[in-house]
C-alpha cells in the first residue's frame, strides 16, 4: 500500500470546511532567491526574512516582506535592486495589490495573452487566478576531450493558480534531451540516474546522451492563518548555504506531504516523504519504496539571529508507511527505539546571523551517530559520523553595488548518511538526499555574483574538494550507498582516507535578460579531477551558449 493512499485518507479527515488564503511557491533557483538574500541582509532587523532557510519560498510571504522593505524606505536601493524588486512583484502579481505600468504590455495579444510582461497567458478573476507559461531551453557546447557536441534541449509548460483564494496549485513538465560533460555522463552510467532528475532513456540509442521528463506539481492550502499544508511531487531544501547537509534539491523529486507552522518567533516544518532505495536495473519495471520523516524547528532568538533544530529518519518497511512516524512532535529518537531501533536517524542544528547590513554568517552541524567517549579516545573510529557547514555572504563588496561574494566550507566524515542496510541510507533514486558528494569529503566553495546593469548578470564559481574513494574491496565510507557493515575495521577512518581524490571545478557564466525570465547566456567551465593512485588527472574544459525561458540554468558543479 503506497504512502499516497494513506495521505489521501489523512487529507479527507483533517481538511477543514473553512480554508484560509494560501500561496503557491517560488521555484527554487530563480533570480528571486539571490535578491531575497540581499534584502534580508540589507534590512537585518525584519524578522520574517529570517525563516528563509526553509525553501521553496511562499510567494505571498516574499511579496509581503518585499513590500514592507519597499515602503519602509530604510535603505537606498540601487537601480539594479529597484529593477529586481519590480520584477519580483510582477512575477508574483497575484499577491501585489498596487498597479504599475512597468508590469503591462502596451499591446497585449487577444484578451488574456501577454497582459503582463512576465506571463504568456493570465486569468485574474474574483475566484480564479491562473498563469500559464512556456518553458524553452536551447543550449550547445563543446568539451575539449570529445568530438561529440554537448547539448541540452528542453521544452514544456508551467502552470500555477488559486481557486477561490483558498486552494493553490502549481505544476510543471519538461521534455529534455541532454549530453552533458564527460564526468556527468560517467555519473549517470555509474548510478543509473540523471543527476537532479532520475529516470531516463538513451537518446537515439546513444549511451552518451539522455532523454527524460521532469514533472512536478502540488496542491496547497492553509488550515489556519498560521498553518500551511502542501502535498505534491517536487523537491525541498533546508539551509542557507549553496549546499545543505540536511536536505538538498540536488536529487530527484519525490512524493511528499508538508505541514508548515509559522507563529510568533517560531517556524516548524513537518515533512513526510516517499522515496526509492537504490537499484541496479534501469527500465520500466516497478521499484520498491522507502520512507522518510523530517522535522525542522527554527526560532528568531533576536531580530538578527535565527537558530534551528533538525531531525530526520529514513526507514524501510515493505512498501508501506510506518504510522509511528506521523507524530508531529520533534525528536523521533524515542519513537525509533520503541519500534526496535531499526532505522536511520539523523539530528542537527543550524544558525544564521545578519550583521552590519552587509554580512550574513550561517552554518549547519549534522549528527548521524555520536558517542562522546569515542570522539575523545577514538577520533578516527568509523562511528563518529557527523559533518558541518560554515559560510558567509558579503553584499556590495567594498562598496561596489550589486557585487556579492559567498564563501562556504562543508566537511563530512566517512560513513555519515550510511546505514546497516541498503534501504535506510540517506538517499533517494540512486542520489544523495543532502550533499551531492555523499560523505568522506572536505569542500570549499567561492561564488561571486555581479550585476552591473539590471539585465546583465555575471556569475563566477570556484569549488575545491578532496574526497576519500574506495579502493579495491575496501569500504572507506565515501560511498553512502554501501552498508557500513562492509567496512574494513573500526578505526583509522579520517576525511580523505582511501584513494584520495582532488577536484577543482571552476565556472564563469554571463547571462542577459532579453525579456522577463528569458536569458541569452554563455559560459565556460573547467574541471580537474585526480585520484591519488593515478598519475594523470581527468581534465574537462567546456564552453556553452544558450537561450532559456522560464527555466533554471543547468549546472555541473561536482
Amino acid at each position: 500500500m503506497r504512502l499516497r493512499y494513506y495521505l489521501l485518507k489523512v487529507i479527507v479527515f483533517i481538511l477543514p470546511i473553512n480554508v484560509f488564503a494560501q500561496s503557491t511557491f517560488i521555484t527554487e533557483g530563480t533570480k528571486e532567491y539571490h535578491f531575497v538574500d540581499r534584502l534580508e541582509i540589507k534590512n537585518q532587523d525584519f524578522t520574517n526574512f529570517n525563516f528563509s532557510a526553509i525553501k521553496p519560498y511562499s510567494r505571498k510571504s516574499i511579496v509581503d516582506e518585499a513590500t514592507f522593505f519597499d515602503t519602509s524606505h530604510a535603505f537606498h536601493l540601487s537601480k539594479v535592486d529597484q529593477y529586481q524588486l519590480k520584477s519580483l512583484f510582477m512575477n508574483n502579481k497575484e499577491w501585489y495589490s498596487n498597479t504599475d505600468s512597468f508590469f503591462y504590455n502596451k499591446k497585449p495579444l487577444l484578451q488574456n495573452f501577454y497582459i503582463t510582461k512576465s506571463n504568456l497567458f493570465e486569468v485574474n478573476q474574483k475566484d480564479f487566478f491562473l498563469v500559464v507559461n512556456p518553458v524553452i531551453g536551447i543550449e550547445y557546447g563543446k568539451e575539449n576531450n570529445t568530438n561529440k557536441k554537448l547539448f541540452l534541449h528542453s521544452r514544456g509548460v508551467t502552470i500555477r493558480g488559486i481557486i477561490a483564494n483558498k486552494i493553490g496549485f502549481a505544476a510543471s513538465i519538461t521534455d529534455n534531451q541532454e549530453r552533458g560533460p564527460s564526468y556527468f555522463q560517467q555519473q549517470i552510467a555509474t548510478y543509473k540516474a540523471v543527476p537532479g532528475v532520475g529516470f531516463y532513456k538513451d537518446y537515439k540509442d546513444d549511451p552518451t546522451a539522455n532523454d527524460y521528463f521532469d514533472a512536478r506539481g502540488y496542491f496547497t492550502f492553509n488550515f489556519t492563518k498560521y498553518i500551511n499544508f502542501q502535498i505534491g511531487h517536487d523537491k525541498n531544501f533546508i539551509g542557507d548555504g549553496y549546499r545543505s547537509l540536511f536536505l538538498s534539491d540536488c536529487g530527484n523529486s519525490y512524493l511528499f506531504t508538508k505541514i508548515n507552522t509559522k507563529i510568533w518567533k517560531l517556524n516548524y516544518q513537518n515533512l513526510f516523504m516517499e522515496l526509492m532505495p537504490q537499484f541496479s536495473k534501469k527500465g520500466d519495471s516497478l521499484i520498491s519504496r522507502k520512507y522518510a520523516a523530517i522535522h525542522h524547528l527554527s526560532m528568531n532568538v533576536t531580530k538578527w539571529l535565527n537558530i534551528g533544530l533538525f531531525e530526520g529518519i529514513v526507514f524501510g518497511r515493505k512498501d508501506h508507511f510506518d504510522f509511528q512516524y506521523l507524530n508531529p512532535i520533534i525528536f523521533y529518537r524515542h519513537i525509533e527505539g520503541s519500534v526496535g531501533s531499526p532505522d536511520n536517524a539523523l539530528a542537527g542544528m543550524d544558525f544564521k546571523a545578519n550583521a552590519l547590513h552587509r554580512f550574513q554568517f550561517y552554518g549547519q552541524f549534522l549528527l548521524d551517530e555520536f558517542i562522546l567517549s569515542r570522539i575523545k579516545d577514538e577520533p578516527t573510529n568509523w562511528a563518529n559520523k557527523y559533518g558541518f557547514q560554515l559560510g558567509a555572504k558579503y553584499i556590495d563588496v567594498l562598496g561596489v553595488k550589486n557585487l556579492d561574494l559567498q564563501l562556504e566550507w562543508n566537511r563530512v566524515r566517512p560513513f555519515t548518511y550510511t546505514h546497516s542496510d541498503s534501504i535506510s541510507n540517506y538517499t533517494h533514486y540512486n542520489q544523495p538526499l543532502a550533499h551531492p558528494l555523499g560523505a568522506n569529503f572536505n569542500e570549499i566553495i567561492s561564488i561571486v555574483n555581479y550585476q552591473p546593469y539590471p539585465k546583465l548578470n555575471i556569475d563566477a564559481k570556484l569549488i575545491f574538494y578532496t574526497k576519500g574513494m574506495d579502493s579495491v574491496n575496501t569500504n572507506f565510507g565515501g560511498n553512502i550507498f554501501k552498508d557500513y557493515t562492509t567496512r574494513s575495521g573500526e578505526n583509522d577512518f579520517y576525511i580523505g582516507s582511501g584513494d584520495k581524490a582532488t577536484c577543482i571545478n571552476a565556472s564563469l557564466n554571463v547571462a542577459y535578460e532579453i525579456i522577463q525570465n528569458t536569458y541569452l547566456e554563455c559560459g565556460i567551465q573547467y574541471r580537474n579531477y585526480k585520484l591519488q593512485t593515478q598519475s594523470d588527472p581527468n581534465n574537462s574544459t567546456s564552453i556553452n551558449i544558450g537561450l532559456r525561458m522560464n527555466l533554471n540554468r543547468r549546472v555541473y558543479d561536482y
